[in-house]
């Protein structure tokens, strides 16, 4: 670099008349010595680390189409083909409005409901000219739940299938092999199932991918449930995935263990049921396709 920057200051020098010689040397110097901002990328492969949302997003005039497949648990043993004969779906269209805002709405046959979502982008990681060790980003979400009403005689009301989410997700992409994100949450539910059960379900979710080759990672994921609830109150079981993520051309496959058969976050933060300990484990799979429009 110092030969280049020489020659371009004397053939500067030679042809700048003296007047101007000290500001359009100064001027130079900083074009030259200024680094560039450059940002990360990639911190993980897909918008899901498993269950829940990474820091990734669509980019402007991109549409993701998702399928997500739990089956039953392993624990129900040969009679239901350790869970393969059961199986719980989730299609959902994520578009890119812009750079820096996502929407996305789906549905799931899990209590038959509905979802739909925002994420902003807020900071991305970058260095250089601007220094921002992660990268931060807001998620809002929607949930309505459409099952048949437990107790129809009764009177029920619209707003109890609504439940609301709320995230942060921060990130930071430590090398070209690992990335690591911490998710603080917050779920609304306007209806519990017991009068011991809170409204209000704070968790904490941890989330990682490591980079074994090219096209093939390893994922974790762990939402821990922050409540102190009432005496007597059922806690919800936190829900801890394991998987791997598969890129094969314009599919990204994401294929896992996870004890959480719902795949919204009202679900797998508030409704986990299945413990490792005992066979509560689903094998499911994420399918992403992404379309530029």
């Amino acid at each position: 670099m110092k030969r280049p920057i020489s020659l371009t200051l004397l053939l500067l020098t030679l042809l700048t008349p003296p007047a101007l010689r000290a500001q359009e040397v100064d001027s130079l110097l900083d074009a030259l010595t200024t680094p560039a901002t450059e940002y990360a990328s990639a911190t993980f492969k897909a918008t899901r680390i498993i269950n829940g949302h990474s820091i990734e997003q669509m980019k402007a005039r991109q549409l993701d189409f998702r399928i997500h497949h739990r089956f039953g648990e392993l624990g129900d043993g040969a009679y239901n083909l350790w869970g393969l004969d059961q199986g719980t779906v989730f299609l959902g269209l994520e578009y890119g409005v812009t750079d820096w805002l996502m929407l996305g709405v789906g549905h799931s046959s899990y209590q038959k409901a509905y979802n739909g979502f925002t994420k902003f982008r807020l900071w991305r990681q970058s260095e250089g000219e601007e220094n921002m060790p992660v990268a931060v980003s807001a998620y809002t979400g929607i949930d309505l739940q459409t099952v048949h009403w437990a107790q129809p005689t009764r009177e029920n009301y619209f707003s109890s299938r609504l439940s609301y989410i709320f995230q942060l997700l921060i990130a930071r992409k430590f090398s070209e092999e690992l990335s690591l994100q911490i998710s603080p949450s917050v779920v609304h539910r306007n209806l519990v199932a017991t009068a011991l059960d809170e409204n209000d379900l704070p968790a904490i979710g941890f989330g990682g991918r490591y980079k074994l080759t090219s096209r093939i990672s390893f994922n974790a994921e762990y939402f821990l449930v922050i409540t102190p609830g009432r005496e007597g109150a059922e806690k919800p079981i936190n829900a801890l995935s394991v998987g791997f993520d598969i890129e094969t051309g314009g599919h990204v496959f994401q294929i896992m263990l996870t004890n959480s058969l719902p795949m919204t976050e009202r679900g797998f933060i508030g409704e986990t049921t299945g413990q490792w300990s005992d066979g509560g484990i689903h094998l499911g799979f994420n399918i992403s396709r992404v379309f530029t429009l």
